[in-house]
């Protein structure tokens, strides 16, 4: 697919994308050594913006944020008619990002999680991927960025040789991260929400039938009902009420213009 313009989902910047394209477009950014933000949006990630006009400004400055959910996609075709037979889903597009850095040789950094799960993600990475180097692993400190620290992780990051940092601080607090180090990097920053967990084995996939379905969210709110309830019980109804709205013209869903990062403000 060749890259296409931003399209307008409830006021947030979505690209109209496929995972080749989405993939290319980080691949590249890394052989180049110049700043990208990627991040993977499905409802939950979609509706943080449209409560949160400061995050979504965040968002709409992002390089590539694609079609994570079913329902994601669904918008991008109902809105705008663009014709994508294919969520582009945040796991599955790190192991295809994966696989050319390995093919590449290029070093990947894992910002984010907690120590047990990335101590359980190293081994699986690297039995999937025998030939992928991981120049360094920082798991999440759970607390604000302290003056200064943003310069301090960016430092360590470069210093480490990576050409990749993958982010799995979970939404928003991943999006803030990585739309704050953008201007300190010159290589690519991946939002990639649950894929530490998937890929340590935290977190077992749905089945097919229900991803294509588009009730990942259900099967989600089945493993973890106390932490999620809220984000699908109270957010999905509200997508589905903003998404009729935008449709027929009763709410115009103006997208607020891109942010500018500001230093040091973010979690860690």
């Amino acid at each position: 697919m060749n890259r296409v313009t931003k399209r307008n989902v409830l006021g947030v910047l979505v690209d109209a994308t496929d995972y080749a394209d989405a993939t290319e477009q980080v691949v590249s950014a890394a052989h180049e050594r110049r700043p990208l933000a990627l991040t993977a949006l499905a409802v939950h990630g979609v509706m943080t913006g449209v409560l949160d006009p400061a995050h979504n400004a965040r968002l709409n400055s992002f390089d590539v944020v694609t079609p994570d959910g079913q329902p994601v996609r669904w918008a991008l075709n109902l809105l705008h008619g663009a014709g994508l037979t294919d969520r582009v889903y945040g796991p599955e597009l790190t192991l295809r990002v994966l696989a050319r850095f390995a093919d590449a040789g290029l070093p990947v950094y894992l910002y984010g999680s907690t120590e047990e799960t990335l101590g359980r993600l190293i081994p699986q990475l690297e039995r999937m991927f025998p030939a992928l180097k991981i120049a360094g692993v920082e798991a999440s400190k759970f607390r604000a960025v302290q003056p200064g620290e943003d310069r301090e992780i960016a430092d360590r990051i470069r210093s480490s040789g990576a050409r990749l940092v993958l982010v799995g601080l979970g939404c928003p607090r991943q999006e803030v991260f990585a739309y704050a180090m953008r201007p300190l990097l010159d290589m690519p920053l991946m939002a990639v929400g649950a894929a530490f967990d998937y890929h340590a084995g935290l977190l077992r996939r749905p089945p097919a039938w229900m991803q294509r379905a588009g009730l990942e969210w259900f099967w989600r709110l089945g493993l973890e009902p106390k932490r999620l309830w809220k984000r699908y019980v109270v957010l999905n109804p509200a997508y589905l009420a903003r998404l009729a709205a935008q449709k027929t013209g009763v709410w115009k869903a103006r997208p607020p213009a891109p942010a500018t990062a500001h230093p040091g403000d973010f979690a860690v």
